[in-house]
């Protein structure tokens, strides 16, 4: 019989600090995709306890998160929801969570990503699914100098190698 050993997707691969930054791998409790029946966005937030997000946004409830990932989709991270108007299905084991601390993040990402993530055009709350590299991901602002990606499983190690390669050139240029 085979004995199958659990890992994280960046296990043994992170934290990595350079120059300030911190890049970790967060393993929430669970990731529940969240697909509300048409109409019932209203009865999916009274049953989560906080709105469901709007496209582009993120709410969130004491450690709960949820992430807007799509067309009437959220990523929810933390506790389940229990909820009958919704079409849930369980992500924990598709997604690598990553957090990027630390002041000039911004920079970093704009090594690898073609959107603006300066705080200014990305506040707390803002999120938005686009490239990192040529890995797809899910970029969420949490405050001023943290931002939580999201990317596949099976992309983490590619992921972790632009990210820090980027933390070290980022670090160059501060």
């Amino acid at each position: 019989m085979v004995s199958l050993i659990a890992r994280t997707p960046a296990e043994g691969l992170l934290p990595a600090t350079i120059a300030g930054l911190t890049l970790a791998e967060v393993t929430p409790l669970a990731i529940t995709a969240v697909l509300p029946f048409a109409g019932q966005d209203d009865a999916v937030s009274r049953d989560m306890g906080f709105t469901f997000p709007a496209p582009n946004r993120t709410t969130a409830q004491g450690d709960t998160l949820a992430i807007w990932a799509g067309r009437d989709m959220a990523l929810v991270l933390g506790d389940p929801p229990a909820t009958r108007h919704a079409a849930m299905v369980d992500q924990s084991d598709a997604w690598a969570v990553l957090d990027l601390t630390g002041q000039g993040g911004d920079k970093v990402l704009a090594r690898l990503c073609p959107i603006d993530t300066r705080p200014a055009a990305f506040p707390p709350g803002h999120t938005a699914r686009s490239l990192l590299g040529h890995v797809q991901a899910s970029i969420t602002r949490l405050s001023g100098d943290a931002l939580r990606l999201i990317v596949p499983r099976s992309m983490a190690q590619t992921a972790v190698h632009d990210l820090t390669r980027a933390m070290g050139h980022a670090q160059r240029q501060m």
